[in-house]
């Protein structure tokens, strides 16, 4: 039997796949994976988890996110150069004037 291996490094950190193991059994599976997977590099903790265990959602079965244009969210997105400026500057005079006239100076 198969059991796919997650290493955590340090506690809080993300459990990210490392390899796998053959075993007869979990307890084998553990102490295997604790060998091969957990001596190596600083390891906070294992996962070890019977391969046919994992399910896959994949994207022709769900529409993920990210299908939508957000690029107004970057400043890349926006033209600085053109009318938009200089509309700006025509509302800031006009709001300027206005101030003046109701003698808010």
């Amino acid at each position: 039997m198969i059991w796919e291996v997650f290493r955590q490094a340090k506690t809080g950190e993300y459990h990210t796949h490392c390899g796998n193991v053959h075993a007869p059994d979990r307890e084998m599976a553990k102490q295997f994976a604790a060998i091969q997977h957990g001596r190596r590099k600083p390891t906070n903790s294992l996962w070890v988890v019977p391969r046919e265990e994992i399910g896959e959602v994949g994207s022709d079965e769900v529409a993920f996110g990210g299908t939508t244009d957000k690029s107004y969210r970057w400043a890349t997105a926006y033209n600085t150069t053109g009318t938009d400026a200089r509309e700006v500057v025509e509302s800031e005079d006009e709001q300027a004037t206005a101030e003046k006239q109701r003698g808010d100076d």
